[in-house]
């Protein structure tokens, strides 16, 4: 059987050879003939007739070829309108007792379209909700849609600079609020078509967005309980703080840029000319206050030299014993006294020179030496990124140009000892690409490590499976080692904080102090708790403006999308999930959380799995991104897109000039001709083939089209064998076996059992690469190639009435089956082909959609029909290598040599079969004595006790045959010394397993009978010769 790997670069080899184009004089044509065909082709467009909603009118004959985009259209509108997609629930009202199976489908950022990362995802979940469904549950698949607040307000406010050349400020809260929402509808609008035409079968009547109604209520009922218990708190610490985005980050959204040495990197909000140096660490030196003593101090940013507020010693470092307790002199902020410190946490005597310079308000180990010696904070940094007045006479520089001017402020006053080069690493906000500043803010935190313990516990206890294995290790190893989370994040477009200050009339308070903080669900509840926090006192209440981490909202998904905190009648039935597809790259980001929050808020774990698909990158390995020009519209798959137009697609985003001409030259390159049209079912196919247990999908869009040339072969196939079934046709009213089966219908319908019971394995395994490549294999190369090419004769006029009605039987049996089994991975040519398929009697069953999903059947179970027909379609194969071999197409004469009764009897009664399967196949001989065959044929040895023969006489090369013959003779002599040197070995029946022994046995007849075989032919060719 072929494997997926194989089978995957077989279809990307079929598909570039395709691309390139014919060769040699039909490559010359008259470009007239060019333009007729052309406009041949667009007279014949395909245009859907079919009114949304309505069932499409399969009386029509099929097409001559397959087109996907006819083939697709109408069905998902049909789908919806049928109510296919909703959970099916049993008469009482209740999930069925075939049981659950529920998904909250990650929700795609309304920052943009969809892409094939998306996609992946789409395939996956919509996969495994159709063949849930079919298997007779309940099943709950649930779309939705993330305001995803950084994200969205940062593209936002770079089409409206782009096109307007306003900020947000400009416009205003309230008005740039509106700006987004716009963005929000036409976008989620956008996503939908997508998701739709990518065949998702979500139950639309439960679409979610996480800034509906019930879902904010879910967020301000989470803030205001996390408060109430002491897990969500108010502290003034260190964050880290984007510059261009001007607001908090949480560790997750930095990225740590590595560097191996001196590096120049443009900064964003700086001019793209200017480079400053990173990678690189600078000395300098503090002078010793009364003394003309300097002690040497580094850094990788020596602009924080002006928050310093003390440089820290070893205490057991004679070096600087009697410098304890004395301070420095801040260069360039005289009334700075910065004393010298002793810690043995932050100081390691042996790195550089054994004295570390302090910055607690910047930097988050300094941070905790700041603590540990109760140092003063100095914050040097406003939140545009300039610094303010505690830096002196660099106040009002941005921070980068400060770097350089303090590193010259130094050298002027001989303090400057050297830069050198630093490995390190650097962060990078992964929304905006600005370098990472840490800074003091008062902000809201939750205690992580409150809600972590209990998830890790759960998962230990088996309450929770996460897949792959390496994602497994990851998330133990987060969970173990989390931190405090920073929810406050500065921006406009989010849930805004339902905390507020209380500004009790007459007293000076402090914004950073929890204290004079308050949390309410409505306004009144705020007012009473403020209330007591007054005294009685007048007071007036100030709401927060910073909006929550999107996350935050995130984590409540699998819930509040059930109406939770309302007890409702779907929080009852489909809370927990099921199953949670998503990226490893944000197991932390949200799965993490929403395991943290849904235990603690419900007392249960959210999901009963989490599978981790890979992470879809291009052909070459690299990350999707848009200045690269790979990130690939999943509709411009399905559809196929010139090159052209996917050049005009950059135009529509944020991208500058200099990105789309760099976007423009990578398309070029990977798509020269741009994507063919592919169609959706070949898509979900190719993105579920390539989905393992790795981390990454190299994604080549030729390997897509290779699937949709399997749409294809189904396609004609499922026509060819619709022919067989002449007007009228009834199934009977069981596929099961009748008793008048041929061999070769024992054996297929044996395939289908064993197809049936490998694509449910491997999808309760979520191996989707086997999963596909088990249903692949069957209808290529087992019902296409074999059974309705054997059934031919079958079906003839010659046959009788009992034989062609069997045939047919099984015929619809198997098409039936393979259509079901397929089904999830390929919705739409499935139903349109399943949809002309006559009925069994009585069966009702309006959509593929709902039909049952194909299991494994004991009654299908032939295991001597199997091995008898693998025995008959080896020497097929046999006698194919041979034809192929003699560059023999037509009149081919065979012999089937074979030494024992029974098989004879098989073969002889599959000579039709034979003939069926050869293609230019004149006749087959079986012949019991070998002294029968023909002088002048080539040989082929099937099985110790089977060879075939082809007559080759007259047309060969007898010395190239004689010396071809001693060549394989050669190989097959040494192939049995090696089997006989095995078996003569003192203790190979004590040390070597039964099955082995007889393997070997076998192995060495058969190479027993080729060479006596081989040795018979060289005679005869050697007699011809003569």
């Amino acid at each position: 059987m072929v494997t997926a790997k194989k089978e995957a670069k077989r279809l990307e080899k079929l598909a570039k050879k395709e691309a390139k184009g014919p060769k040699g004089p039909a490559a010359d044509a008259p470009a007239k003939k060019a333009k007729e065909k052309k406009a041949k082709a667009e007279e014949e467009e395909f245009v859907n007739t079919t009114p949304s909603g309505e069932k499409k009118d399969m009386s029509k004959p099929m097409g001559s070829g397959y087109n996907p985009i006819a083939v697709e259209s109408a069905w998902y509108d049909w789908w919806d309108k049928e109510g296919f997609f909703l959970p099916e629930l049993g008469p009482d009202g209740k999930p069925k007792p075939e049981g659950v199976f529920v998904i909250a489908s990650p929700p795609p950022n309304v920052t943009g379209s969809i892409h094939l990362g998306h996609a992946l995802m789409v395939a996956i979940q919509d996969a495994m909700s159709r063949w849930n469904r079919m298997l007779g549950k309940t099943v709950a698949f649930v779309p939705g849609f993330d305001h995803a607040g950084i994200s969205t307000q940062a593209v936002v406010e770079r089409r409206l600079y782009k096109s307007k050349g306003l900020t947000r400020h400009d416009l205003g809260r309230e008005e740039f609020i509106n700006q987004v929402w716009e963005w929000r509808n036409h976008y989620q609008t956008r996503i939908k078509t997508q998701l739709r035409r990518l065949g998702g079968s979500y139950d639309w009547s439960r679409e979610a967005f996480t800034m509906d109604a019930n879902l904010s209520r879910a967020v301000v009922e989470t803030f205001c309980r996390l408060h109430e218990e002491g897990i969500l708190y108010r502290a003034n610490r260190l964050v880290n703080w984007c510059v261009r985005l001007n607001t908090t980050l949480s560790t997750l959204e930095v990225d740590q840029k590595q560097l191996n040495g001196r590096t120049l990197l443009t900064v964003p909000g700086y001019d793209e000319k200017e480079r400053f140096e990173f990678g690189v660490i600078t000395s300098f030196a503090y002078p010793i206050e009364g003394s003309d003593e300097k002690i040497i101090v580094a850094t990788t940013r020596p602009e924080t030299m002006l928050g310093d507020t003390a440089v820290a010693v070893h205490p057991d470092d004679l070096r600087y014993k009697h410098l304890h307790g004395k301070f420095v002199s801040h260069p360039f902020l005289p009334n700075r006294r910065i004393p010298i410190i002793t810690d043995d946490i932050i100081v390691d005597m042996e790195f550089g020179t054994g004295a570390v310079k302090i910055t607690p308000a910047h930097d988050p180990n300094d941070y905790e030496v700041g603590k540990r010696h109760n140092l003063e904070f100095i914050n040097i940094l406003n939140d545009d990124g300039t610094y303010n007045d505690n830096a002196g006479p660099f106040a009002g520089m941005k921070r980068f140009h400060a770097r350089v001017a303090v590193v010259n402020a130094l050298k002027e006053k001989g303090l400057y000892i050297e830069t050198k080069d630093n490995p390190m690493t650097v962060p990078v906000c992964n929304k905006s690409g600005d370098i990472i500043e840490p800074v003091m803010k008062p902000q809201w935190w939750v205690n992580s490590k409150a809600l972590a313990d209990p998830v890790l516990e759960r998962t230990r206890k088996g309450e929770l499976h996460v897949a792959p294995k390496s994602s497994e290790g990851d998330w133990y190893r987060w969970l173990e080692n989390i931190t405090d989370w920073c929810v406050s994040r500065q921006l406009w477009w989010g849930h805004r904080c339902p905390a507020y200050f209380v500004n009790v009339e007459g007293e000076a308070q402090d914004h950073s102090d929890g204290k004079n903080w308050v949390v309410g669900r409505t306004m009144d509840e705020a007012k009473q708790k403020a209330a007591d926090v007054a005294q009685g006192k007048p007071f007036t209440l100030e709401q927060d403006e910073d909006v929550l981490d999107t996350w935050f909202s995130s984590g409540l998904w699998p819930f509040s999308i059930q109406g939770w905190p309302n007890e409702t009648e779907d929080f009852k039935r489909f809370y927990p999930s099921t199953f949670m597809e998503t990226g490893w790259d944000i197991l932390f980001f949200w799965i993490a959380r929403m395991a943290m929050l849904g235990v603690y808020l419900t007392g249960k774990m959210p999901f009963q799995e989490v599978f981790c698909h890979a992470m879809v990158r291009d052909a070459h390995g690299r990350k999707m991104s848009k200045s690269l020009g790979n990130v690939i519209d999943p509709v411009d798959v399905i559809q196929g897109i010139a090159l052209e137009s996917l050049h005009q697609q950059l135009y529509e985003g944020n991208l500058d000039e200099k990105e789309i001409q760099k976007a423009i030259a990578g398309q070029k390159k990977d798509f020269p001709n741009g994507i063919p049209q592919c169609g959706t079912d070949a898509l979900r196919f190719a993105l579920c083939a390539y989905t393992t247990s790795g981390r990454d999908i190299n994604l080549e869009v030729l390997r897509i089209e290779g699937y949709r040339k399997f749409c294809n072969k189904i396609f004609n196939a499922t026509k060819f064998a619709m022919l067989k079934f002449e007007d009228g046709f009834v199934p009977k009213p069981s596929g099961k076996p009748t008793g008048h089966e041929s061999i070769v219908e024992k054996w297929i319908l044996n395939k289908l059992h064993i197809a049936a019971s490998d694509v449910n394995k491997h999808l309760e395994e979520r191996s989707f690469m086997l999963a596909t490549t088990a249903v692949y294999n069957f209808w290529l190369y087992e019902l296409c190639d074999v059974y309705i090419e054997a059934m031919k004769p079958m079906t003839d006029e010659s046959a009788s009435p009992t034989t062609r009605r069997s045939a047919q039987d099984t015929l619809y049996t198997c098409l039936d089956g393979a259509l079901r089994l397929l089904h999830p991975f390929m919705p739409f040519i499935t139903e349109e082909l399943w949809q002309r398929l006559p009925r069994r009697p009585d069966d009702k069953t309006p959509s593929i959609m709902v039909a049952s999903y194909p299991l494994p059947e004991p009654a299908f179970v032939f295991p001597e029909a199997e091995k008898d027909f693998d025995l008959v379609f080896s020497t097929v194969k046999a006698i194919r290598s041979l034809a192929a071999q003699y560059n023999l197409m037509s009149n081919i004469q065979v012999y089937i040599h074979v030494t024992t009764p029974a098989l004879a009897e098989v073969l002889e009664k599959e000579v039709p079969t034979v003939l069926a399967l050869t293609k230019g196949c004149k006749s087959v001989g079986i012949v019991h004595n070998q002294q029968n065959i023909p002088l002048g044929c080539g040989s082929a040895v099937v099985t110790a006790d089977i060879t075939a023969y082809i007559l080759v006489r007259g047309i060969v090369d007898l010395d190239a045959e004689i010396a071809k013959a001693q060549k394989k003779l050669d190989l097959a002599e040494a192939n049995a010394i090696k089997v006989r040197k095995l078996q003569a070995q003192a203790d190979y029946e004590q040390t070597i397993p039964e099955q082995v022994r007889e393997a070997n046995a076998e192995r060495l007849r058969t190479l027993e009978a080729e060479i006596a075989t081989l040795q018979q032919t060289k005679e005869t060719f050697a007699v011809l010769k003569a």
